[in-house]
């Protein structure tokens, strides 16, 4: 089926564009459309040649279209592509006086079709594509050969198979969102490679380990939460120290200590791994993010004293260490808790309410208790030289909400 939809959209492009090639080269462009399966012609005026290239690619992609429950394409009709519900025009960089089709937004449409292959990668000048909240299946279009694309939003529809490698190779691509979808498999170490600023996977079935040049990427808001994941973060992750401000690890399998590197994050503002199988002690690099706001820690095997520099960082809003094996807080440390910063319900502090019976912790700590490599590492702190600058230079500045927590949500953020 996907093979014979792909072939009829290709076909109807190569017809309408040999008519278009036929008119003269004026801008305002009058297209005799003779449609196939014998329909009715009409004359179509166009702002542009360019409009007049995409419409019977659009036009072949809504004969497709299975479901549209909110009659979004209804006005899919005519040579007013820029006004058709969902797409948006713009000039291309290469002539600024030609109007091209730039951006499609189908966020929350809910259409249904059993392909987008031979349309968006088939539109020259397409720039963003947003189809949150939809039923497209099929392989992810390979949009490589597309000069200005760098936008790609595939979150929410039922997408399927092992990681989409059409989107490897996408130079200028800088927006990868396919969470909420049924991807499995490993994430290739390619993707990693991209110049990325946004990598949203979450809520996928991938597995495997995070492979080593985690950190080649300058990506500022990272979502991999509610997958399989396995192994340890890598140590390559301080290599994002100049740009990762956000971090979504939540609810995966990943094994390991956390690395010492993770201080070196100096923009991060939010990082979280509650519920994997991380162990040790925290190192004392934590102690360096002084732009950290929310930092959740929660149901893990962490274990002995949480560091009191940690506590005191001065933008920390929530810190949650609940549901680990830490034995000691000191008195920074319990301000935050009386304050209701720190929650450390359900430890093995044995005068704070709400931990674990002492026969509980001490099995963990007679059978369970993992050391980790690097162990000369956990009492540095890389920030110790600047100390005075490090905490005069963080003054409580105004506070944004989260952006990655927003992707937890099925729809559009």
């Amino acid at each position: 089926m996907e093979i014979l939809t792909y072939n009829a959209i290709s076909f109807l492009f190569l017809y309408f564009f040999i008519s278009v090639l036929c008119q003269n080269g004026s801008d305002i462009s009058p297209i005799s459309s003779p449609s196939p399966f014998g329909v009715s012609t009409q004359r179509l005026i166009f702002k542009d040649r360019r409009l007049a290239v995409v419409y019977p690619i659009i036009q072949a992609f809504k004969a497709t279209i299975t479901e549209d429950p909110l009659n979004r394409t209804g006005n899919w009709v005519g040579g007013d592509i820029c006004n058709y519900t969902g797409f948006y025009c713009d000039n291309p960089p290469d002539n600024l006086s030609a109007i091209a089709l730039a951006g499609i937004d189908f966020n929350g449409f809910f259409l249904g079709a059993p392909t987008l292959e031979g349309f968006i990668d088939k539109l020259p000048d397409l720039a963003i594509f947003h189809a949150n909240s939809n039923k497209f299946a099929g392989s992810v279009p390979d949009v490589s050969q597309l000069k200005y694309f760098y936008e790609l939003d595939l979150s929410n529809n039922v997408f399927a198979g092992t990681f989409p490698m059409t989107v490897i190779g996408v130079k200028d691509l800088s927006f990868l969102d396919i969470r909420f979808n049924l991807f499995s498999g490993s994430v290739p170490p390619e993707i990693f490679n991209q110049a990325l600023e946004v990598l949203f996977i979450n809520n996928n079935d991938f597995t495997a380990k995070l492979p080593e040049n985690f950190g080649s990427t300058p990506v500022r808001y990272l979502t991999l939460a509610n997958n399989k994941l396995t192994g340890s973060i890598p140590r390559s992750i301080g290599n994002l120290n100049m740009t990762l401000i956000e971090v979504l690890l939540l609810n995966n399998k990943l094994t390991g200590c956390l690395p010492y590197e993770v201080g070196f994050l100096k923009e991060l503002k939010l990082f979280d791994v509650e519920d994997n199988l991380l162990t040790g002690p925290l190192p004392c690099s934590l102690s360096c993010l002084d732009k950290i706001e929310l930092l959740n820690l929660a149901n893990n095997l962490f274990y002995w004293e949480v560091p009191e520099e940690l506590c005191a960082l001065v933008n920390l809003e929530n810190l949650t260490l609940s549901g680990n094996y830490f034995t000691k807080v000191g008195p920074v440390c319990r301000k935050l808790i009386k304050n209701g910063v720190l929650d450390m319900r359900q430890n093995c502090v044995p005068d704070l309410p709400h931990q674990r019976s002492l026969l509980e912790c001490t099995e963990f700590y007679l059978k369970y208790i993992r050391f980790c490599p690097y162990p000369e590492t956990y009492k540095i702190i890389p920030c110790k030289d600047d100390y005075h600058h490090h905490w005069e230079g963080s003054k409580a500045k105004t506070k944004k909400a989260p952006v990655t927590y927003k992707t937890l949500s099925r729809h559009k953020f």
